[in-house]
């Protein structure tokens, strides 16, 4: 049992980089992570998660609980880059956790990341799809795509009595643009971040536009209660919901947390970043702080224009153009553009998201603990690309037969659970190797991976025992899955 805990060195982790011949291509400078991060960050947490976290948990105080997010994402922020500027390697939290936590606890993680990364992308897919179909809606004759088509088995579409009209059986949209990214994946990293680039530009300025224009039609009622008393909320699959009160809260930040996964993403690019020590910190709290500040006053004005009761109802779904086209007069042109921008910007999550996740396997499989064929590099475009078509068919599973509501909040557990082990693992290697080479040291220790911990183990207790068991069976069969091929072909283990 002693091999479960056998660490990798940061010297054996850091000599892994100068690997040529195998290696990833490093095109990364400092401005491309931050923009990677950013168009992470803003999407469907941003925009859909909002609005179920009002609806189902919080009320207009979702924004507090956009607080709670970004107080939770700043602790683990801080250790993240302190652990990227140290272990400058491909991999996140999964490759941290291996130096400092040993070998099972780093499996669990990459696990773990699985849902963090490969489900993220599924929900926002998910996203993806309902937005498309509201285009649709602006264009001459509506031409929008049936509702069996662009959901999943799990839904059903109910008129003003309350009957079913329709059930959904797939949603080939999702489907769709998550293989489209991941070609565009497979064709090399820095075109992707130029196309990420451009999409970021995009997608702030909306954001921007938004909470501008939006701002003069901010109804105060919609905000009183601003917490709203402690009740039950029953949302569209049946599920109950604390609503209000400080557990609404907790379970608001639970919800929007999604909202930030992506700064934990830049680390997954060390290995192609130019100055990694250098740019890592700037790109993983860069773009945290940029977010931060944009999703409070976007979340105060969205909640401020509609109504808890509009995102129960017909705003469920792409809330942000429903709540332009239903409260602002005048603005029809607005809502367009924030649906063309939110499409275009969904697509730079997904880039980003199905990045980490090959990254994250990428390494586990030079370290022997999944098979070779994920870190098969392409002799050409030298990027993991049967690791992306593999992923693919995954995610795509997911996106195809899934509700987004579902898919969120198990990605949202995986990230908090993954961002714990972080804050921990900061501590551990504090203690073991205090004069390691840190470029960027997380300050107070252990006061900030402590309050990492507490904040991030709050968001998972709100988040509710539907997806603790979720989470727990995850875990299970990841578990399986070590000890019958991981555990016996570590490289670690061998050497």
């Amino acid at each position: 049992m002693q091999n479960l805990w056998r660490r990798k060195s940061l010297a054996q982790l850091v000599g892994e980089t100068d690997d040529s011949a195998h290696g990833l291509k490093r095109t990364l400078g400092p401005l491309n992570l931050i923009a990677l991060g950013i168009g992470a960050i803003i999407g469907a947490g941003l925009f859909v998660r909002t609005a179920a976290a009002a609806a189902n948990n919080a009320g207009p105080s979702v924004t507090l609980g956009f607080v709670i997010a970004a107080i939770g994402c700043a602790f683990a922020g801080l250790c993240y880059a302190e652990f990227a500027s140290m272990i400058p390697v491909a991999g996140s939290a999964y490759t941290y956790s291996y130096a400092t936590m040993g070998e099972l606890v780093a499996w669990i993680i990459g696990w773990d990341l699985v849902l963090e990364y490969g489900i993220g992308a599924a929900t926002v897919g998910i996203a993806w799809s309902e937005y498309l179909n509201k285009l649709l809606e602006f264009l001459p004759g509506s031409p929008v795509i049936p509702y069996p088509w662009c959901h999943s088995p799990f839904e059903a579409l109910h008129d003003a009595s309350g009957q079913v009209i329709a059930h959904g059986i797939i949603n080939i949209p999702a489907t769709f643009i998550i293989l489209v990214i991941s070609l565009l994946l497979i064709r090399g990293t820095q075109e992707s971040a130029f196309v990420n680039g451009l999409i970021v530009i995009a997608k702030v300025t909306i954001v921007i536009l938004f909470i501008v224009c939006g701002w003069a039609f901010i109804n105060p009622q919609n905000h009183t209660p601003y917490i709203p008393p402690s009740s039950i909320a029953i949302d569209s699959q049946g599920v109950s919901h604390h609503y209000g009160g400080l557990w609404g809260m907790l379970g608001a930040a639970g919800v929007v947390f999604f909202a930030f996964i992506g700064f934990d993403a830049v680390s997954t690019a060390a290995q192609e970043s130019k100055n990694p020590k250098r740019d890592m910190p700037i790109g993983i709290l860069g773009s945290l702080a940029i977010c931060t500040v944009l999703y409070i006053l976007f979340a105060h004005v969205l909640t401020g224009i509609a109504s808890v009761e509009d995102f129960r109802t017909g705003g469920r779904e792409a809330s942000v153009a429903f709540a332009i086209t239903k409260h602002m007069p005048g603005f029809g042109w607005l809502a367009r553009l924030v649906t063309v921008a939110i499409l275009a910007g969904f697509s730079s999550v997904i880039l980003v998201m199905l990045l980490g996740q090959s990254r994250v396997f990428f390494s586990m499989s030079r370290d022997g603990l999944v098979p070779k064929i994920f870190s098969d590099v392409h002799p050409r475009f030298r990027t993991p690309w049967k690791s992306n078509l593999l992923f693919f068919g995954f995610v795509g599973l997911f996106t195809a037969f899934l509700p987004g509501d579902i898919v969120g909040d198990m990605s949202s557990i995986g990230t908090l659970f993954a961002f714990v082990l972080v804050c921990v693992g900061v501590w551990i290697l504090r203690v073991r190797d205090p004069n390691a080479p840190r470029q960027f040291k997380t300050p107070l220790v252990p006061l900030v991976p402590l309050c990492g911990i507490v904040v991030n183990a709050a968001m998972i207790f709100g988040l509710g025992w539907p997806n603790w068991t979720r989470l727990g069976v995850w875990l299970a069969i990841g578990l399986v899955l070590y000890f019958a091929y991981g555990a016996k072909h570590s490289k670690l283990g061998a050497s």
